[in-house]
């Protein structure tokens, strides 16, 4: 399994594409909101002889899920999967994306929900568990590779900071703990992908980060 990251659009989303040796894919929180971007996106899947077979998304806010539409345009049949507690959130992403001068498209409402403990397999060695760990938005989760020692996390957690509280039902209790239950007690040596910004691990978080060392 490879995973590959592409920043898109202004809020510096990371993309990241999961893929499994023989081609099939995963696209995680396609942010592309521009032509250009767009083609980008495209001409990696392209080059690398990709197929496109699951989109994901992390959480439902506007800046994850703009490129959701021109995904789903381009990749006829390609499932589509987020959790049920984000469905009001991606709903309402236009909504969002014009508050922040952005026109979105309306993302296409997801055909799979996800739930904690699910299992993602896509191609010959591809499989990613499903973890919910709400707080920065109600539906937000994070995909977990064990044999890959990789999560990607969306914006639960960045390297030494978390995810904002503030936005609506966003609980900031409910999010330390689920960090503190389902993240940090995975090996040290996790490297840990965000939504946002660089790489990190979980043993580096353990240190520095001061959301999690009170």
């Amino acid at each position: 399994m490879n995973i590959v990251n592409l920043v898109f659009n202004p809020y510096e989303v990371n993309t990241y594409i999961v893929s499994a040796n023989d081609g099939q894919c995963a696209i995680i929180d396609p942010a592309c909101c521009s032509p250009e971007e767009q083609a980008t996106l495209k001409r990696y899947i392209d080059y690398n002889g990709l197929n496109p077979v699951w989109l994901i998304n992390t959480h439902g806010h506007f800046d994850h899920v703009i490129g959701n539409a021109f995904v789903c345009k381009t990749w006829s049949g390609i499932k589509t999967a987020a959790h049920n507690d984000d469905l009001f959130v991606m709903e309402n992403a236009y909504r969002q994306g014009e508050m922040f001068g952005f026109e979105v498209e309306q993302p296409p409402t997801p055909s799979v929900f996800l739930k904690d403990g699910d299992t993602v397999t896509f191609g010959d060695d591809a499989s990613i568990q499903i973890l919910h760990i709400p707080g920065h938005s109600p539906g937000s989760i994070v995909t977990y590779s064990p044999p890959h020692n990789r999560i990607i996390v969306g914006d639960v957690m960045f390297r030494g900071s978390i995810g904002r509280t503030d936005l609506p039902k966003g609980d900031y209790d409910l999010l330390i703990k689920g960090i503190e239950n389902k993240i940090m007690t995975l090996p040290l040596d996790t490297i840990v992908l965000p939504g946002h910004g660089p790489e990190t691990t979980i043993q580096r978080e353990r240190k520095f980060n001061p959301f999690l060392n009170k």
